[in-house]
């Protein structure tokens, strides 16, 4: 009598159900490793936007930089599995190069010996980041085909890798680039007490018509004018030739940034300046018919924004003021490389400093007139401000003024012509603020 012999069931499988059966479990632990990275930048959010946000500010002010990075980053969690390895490798390289952005400014802060709040989480995020990236090739790896000859394998592995590289370069540079400048933009700015004028001056504090408290350095006028100043590379230097021409300073410190509550948004840089304004206007040393503003690079793009809605500043200095996130008027190969960029970027821009853009300087710089506006750039300087000052001078009502700093930098005119510099400023604020 023959006896039977049963055989386990993996002996009956086939190859085929063998081999799926194996990448059904390569893609459950990648999956695992790729939720768990994801969940650290998840958790970066939260912690950024809701757990500890800004001084001056609250979680229901974070509603777009937070529950949008969230929905997004859940979406990608829930559909991952069902990607192919190509679909899975290419999300996780973009997801982790977004998550190295994200998690820079932390560890930049951190570095400066200036970290609180939600800086600390910033270093597990670039962690997590660095994961996913590296994941994303090892994925593909995994699931390479090993059928057909060598020479054909080796041929279909070399298309594959240079489509893949093409596919990395544009997905890195449309969307990892911008989303990660973008966030970069409104998490980066100054950190520290405000700038040291070396005069004596006061420390004070400025109120925004949004509940934010700014620091500030006031010197007293010594001519019943005085100035708000935007902080940019120049600004104390800039400071110090209008004090010793008599006129009264105000060195502001922006929101989010060095002593001043609330979150980095340029965006909403025309409240603190109108806010600055406001204060000289109450100081009794200060002639209220006789404030101006002076901005340099973003401050002076800041600036031009918020003459055009306030009154408030009776004469204004506008130096670099080049194209704002969204705004580029490019030409060339530029205008070929970065127009494609502004949707990405501005978009970007608008969800994580929940604030919709401003109007274009071009189109809102002719509301300052009949007040005068002086303009000062370098060529090529940058931020494409040797392209826009002609045009924001093209769109300015009279009286204005326009200056190209032979031999400067970007907001370099103090240094590369002192004496004129000082000569031209001076000049431009007593005939609009003293000679009335």
């Amino acid at each position: 009598m023959t006896e039977s012999v049963v055989l386990p069931q993996s002996a009956h499988a086939s190859p085929t159900k063998t081999t799926v059966a194996r990448i059904v479990g390569l893609v459950g632990r990648e999956t695992t490793l790729v939720r768990l990275a994801i969940g650290v930048v998840a958790l970066h959010v939260v912690n950024d936007n809701f757990l500890q946000p800004r001084p001056g500010t609250s979680p229901g002010e974070h509603l777009a930089s937070g529950l949008v990075p969230i929905a997004i980053l859940t979406f990608i969690a829930a559909v991952y599995p069902r990607l192919p390895a190509a679909g899975r490798a290419a999300t996780a390289m973009t997801v982790g190069g977004l998550a190295i952005g994200m998690g820079f400014p932390g560890a930049y802060y951190m570095l400066e010996g200036s970290a609180s709040g939600s800086h600390y989480s910033g270093p597990a995020t670039i962690a997590a980041g660095v994961a996913l990236v590296l994941g994303g090739p090892v994925t593909l790896w995994k699931a390479r085909r090993s059928d057909g000859t060598r020479r054909r394998r080796y041929l279909r592995r070399a298309l594959a890798a240079v489509l893949g590289a093409l596919a990395a370069i544009g997905v890195a540079y449309f969307v990892v680039a911008p989303i990660a400048f973008s966030y970069s933009y409104t998490h980066v700015g100054r950190t520290g007490a405000p700038a040291k004028l070396g005069v004596p001056h006061e420390s004070v504090t400025i109120r925004t018509s949004d509940g934010l408290e700014l620091a500030a350095s006031y010197v007293a006028s010594k001519n019943r004018a005085a100035i708000v100043v935007f902080p940019g590379a120049s600004a104390v230097k800039e400071a110090r030739i209008l004090w010793r021409n008599g006129y009264g300073v105000l060195l502001l410190d922006p929101r989010g940034q060095g002593g001043s509550q609330g979150d980095l948004v340029r965006w909403a840089g025309d409240r603190d300046l109108i806010a600055g304004a406001e204060y000289l206007r109450g100081r009794p040393d200060v002639d209220p018919g006789r404030i101006g503003g002076f901005g340099s690079s973003v401050g002076g793009e800041i600036l031009l924004g918020a003459a055009a809605q306030s009154a408030i500043f009776s004469a204004v200095v506008s130096e670099g003021a080049g194209f704002r996130i969204g705004e580029a008027d490019l030409t060339g190969i530029d205008k070929v490389l970065f127009t494609p960029l502004k949707p990405m970027l501005t978009g970007a821009t608008a969800v994580f400093s929940n604030h919709r853009p401003p109007r274009p300087i071009v189109d809102v710089i002719g509301s300052i007139a009949p007040r005068p506006v002086l303009l000062i750039y370098a060529a090529p300087g940058m931020g494409g401000e040797d392209v826009r000052q002609p045009k924001y001078f093209a769109a300015a009502g009279q009286p204005k003024s326009i200056w190209k700093v032979p031999g400067a930098e970007h907001t370099g005119g103090i240094d590369a012509r002192p004496l004129e510099y000082e000569r031209r400023v001076i000049e431009f604020y007593d005939a609009a603020l003293l000679d009335r």
